[in-house]
């Protein structure tokens, strides 16, 4: 498939936000728009990337003057007994001017249509084909399709959307997103029941403990005989990554590209983002080449991943496991201290190394804060007690210079690189 030029115009990064220094990091990467959980009806609800209905406000005004757009995930199955709740927290999007909700139960899909919010479908649904497709644009402006299908059949499903002029509520044509990098599940869509048959806390109510990323062993009921299968981590995929086919992927006429992570960091979020917006740019501007996607493929493995495969756009029957457990990542953040001070006019912050550690001229580090997001720099050159010096150890209240202001309480980080064993 070729490029269709036309349709860079509209193509939208969706990155994950699960803090407010994850928020500012999309913003950072240049995110087009964010998505994030609020209270207990989204699919992160039991995890610490979620944020309350109060937060509401602030997360639209900080997004909306960066220009970018807010979903809101309210994606869980409903019961009868969390109606009421559901509207309540749909009430209070509309006002805080969310921009749309991602949705899969009809009960949420048709209350937000009422209240005049967007709807887009969720992944949830498992959209495979045209006909589901039709369904859901009485509703959704935006359908996700399903992570299992091959690009030729999201190409099949774009085309009939552009030959029938299927048209959503806000009036123009049905815009079809899909998951560009991040996490995958074992099951279909993300509809497992592991979690719940094991450990009884639900992954369709947001609250999956992933029992599918540990290792197993089977073992023979007649005999002590135990078998460590093919020492893989047979139920947990490798990430999901696109970066190397993007170009493709938009021929197929995508519009929204979706990362995955909202328990991810900030790091991460801004690392992820920037990587896919320099990609579409490049994609737009014809230097889309070999060697940038090897950089880009490059930086994506410094953060949280668990390997990368291209998913099921490609035609895969089947999927690639993990061979360990955890984070493959080629670099990891050690945790030095909090900044303690900035000196806006010089551009120095002050930070306070709390932990057993050393930190070294020409390190690299990352300063993560609820309003700066992720920022890394190397450190050109360290003071103490104003003399410069080389390295600053445990206890040391040292400073060095940044290009962009940091403030009180953000946490800094050394970049280490990871050496590759098992």
């Amino acid at each position: 498939m070729g490029y269709v030029k036309g349709n860079m115009e509209k193509v939208e990064i969706m990155s994950p936000v699960g803090s407010y220094a994850s928020l500012h990091a999309a913003i950072q990467g240049g995110a087009d728009a964010v998505y994030f959980g609020v209270g207990n009806l989204n699919m992160r609800s039991r995890s610490a990337a979620n944020f309350g209905v109060d937060d509401l406000r602030e997360i639209c005004r900080i997004a909306h003057a960066a220009g970018v757009r807010t979903y809101l995930t309210l994606n869980t199955i409903i019961y009868n007994h969390e109606l009421a709740e559901m509207r309540a927290l749909l009430e209070a999007a509309r006002q805080a001017g969310v921009s749309a909700v991602i949705a899969s139960d009809l009960a949420v899909i048709t209350a937000a249509r009422a209240l005049g919010i967007e709807v887009h479908i969720s992944t949830q649904c498992n959209v495979s084909n045209i006909e589901a497709v039709r369904f859901y644009a009485q509703w959704a402006d935006v359908i996700v399709t399903a992570r299992e299908l091959p690009l030729e059949q999201v190409a099949e499903i774009t085309r009939y959307i552009a030959d029938t002029d299927l048209r959503g509520p806000g009036g123009d044509l049905v815009q079809i997103e899909v998951f560009a990098h991040g996490a995958l599940c074992m099951s279909v869509s993300g509809r497992c029941y592991l979690s719940l048959d094991n450990a009884g806390f639900s992954a369709n109510r947001g609250a999956c403990l992933q029992l599918c990323r540990r290792g197993y062993i089977v073992k023979d009921k007649e005999s002590d005989l135990e078998l460590e299968i093919d020492n893989e981590y047979i139920m947990s995929p490798k990430d999901l990554c696109t970066i190397g086919f993007l170009d493709r992927i938009l021929a197929a006429g995508v519009h929204v590209l979706k990362i995955e992570g909202r328990g991810r960091s900030a790091d991460y979020v801004r690392t992820v983002t920037e990587c896919y917006r320099q990609a579409v740019d490049a994609i737009a501007q014809g230097s889309y080449t070999p060697e940038r996607i090897a950089e880009w493929t490059a930086r994506l493995a410094t953060v949280f991943n668990r390997g990368f495969w291209d998913g099921y756009y490609l035609g895969r029957r089947l999927g690639e496991w993990s061979d360990r457990y955890g984070s493959q990542a080629t670099e990891q953040k050690v945790f030095l201290g909090p900044v303690k001070n900035y000196f806006h006019r010089i551009g120095v912050a002050e930070v306070h190394l709390q932990t057993a550690e050393t930190l070294r001229v020409g390190d690299e580090v990352v300063v993560i804060g609820d309003t700066t997001g992720a920022f890394r720099t190397i450190v050109a050159e360290l003071r103490l007690d104003r003399d410069p010096v080389p390295e600053v150890r445990q206890g040391d209240r040292f400073s060095f210079a940044t290009s962009e202001p940091l403030r009180r309480g953000d946490k800094v980080y050394r970049i280490d690189k990871v050496t590759d064993e098992k």
